[in-house]
């Protein structure tokens, strides 16, 4: 069994502290809890979160349905805001949507009447209007080519496969160079091979754009080759982070190599035993 006490792990009380890596700490969340009214009084979707992350970091969040991942990073996309508590992003709270914040979704949210190129121009018009049009269908081309799609720009949504809508989204995304890429389950819909080759393929956009990554997973796997830190969530209602977990691995990462390590199999066993036994649900 993994360690508890290994330099690889943080417990909620020290959840936040500063890494010593050369980013600076931007997006901050503090003390957020989010309840929702309802007709048998108060729920209590998440309780007293923290959680600070630096900046051009890949983070990835994982725990069991219900447990408020997506509440939580809607709320630093903005769609939401915390019942209290704030979210800051360079010192300033997120109280509403904006384009320094772009999230991708599993069901890829393309207008399907609309091509790829169509889909990423309409982003990046509705974020640079006075931009020339020659200058905007340069940055959408560049974006297409970036996911390897150049020769799909004319096709429609129904003409694509699901790891190529999934591309145009990140594509869209990643076109109004935000400061945050925010990914919830982009490929939990996935097969498994378009699927690693998506992981791969993210791991060089976000080497290239030097964005921070806030991703919400829950393939262990997939969390242990894509992030710097995984964030461990405890079961709804009222949840926490119940850990961080620190990626020692170098990057580049080789998936193969990293599958070869027993480090890597060490953290696994931790993740599996803090999901499955400590924070099991009580039916399983």
């Amino acid at each position: 069994m993994f360690n508890r006490n290994s330099a690889y792990t943080t417990d909620t009380s020290t959840a936040t502290a500063t890494l010593t890596r050369n980013r600076n700490a931007f997006l901050e969340i503090e003390d957020v809890s989010k309840v929702y009214p309802t007709s048998k009084g108060p729920f209590t979707v998440l309780d007293g979160v923290n959680l600070t992350v630096n900046e051009g970091e890949f983070i990835c969040v994982i725990g069991h349905s219900g447990c408020g991942k997506s509440t939580l990073l809607n709320m630093v996309a903005g769609f939401s805001t915390p019942s209290s508590g704030s979210v800051r992003l360079n010192s300033k709270p997120i109280v509403q949507p904006g384009p320094d914040r772009m999230m991708v979704f599993q069901n890829y949210a393309l207008l399907p009447w609309r091509t790829a190129f169509e889909n990423i121009y309409i982003a990046v018009n509705a974020v640079y209007p006075n931009k020339p049009k020659a200058e905007k269908s340069a940055i959408v081309r560049e974006h297409l080519a970036m996911v390897g799609l150049t020769e799909a720009a004319d096709k429609k949504p129904t003409q694509l496969s699901g790891g190529m809508k999934q591309r145009v989204a990140i594509a869209r995304a990643l076109a109004i160079r935000p400061q945050v890429l925010i990914l919830d389950e982009p490929f939990g819909a996935l097969d498994a091979i378009t699927k690693e080759e998506l992981q791969e393929e993210l791991l060089k956009i976000w080497t290239d754009h030097q964005c921070t990554v806030l991703m919400i997973t829950h393939d262990i796997d997939e969390a242990l080759f894509l992030a710097d830190r995984l964030v461990m969530m405890t079961n709804g209602p009222a949840a926490n982070i119940g850990e961080v977990l620190e990626i020692p691995f170098a990057r580049p990462r080789d998936r193969a190599r990293i599958m070869e390590d027993p480090q890597y199999y060490k953290l696994r066993n931790y993740a599996l035993d803090f999901l499955y036994h400590r924070f099991a649900h009580d039916d399983e």
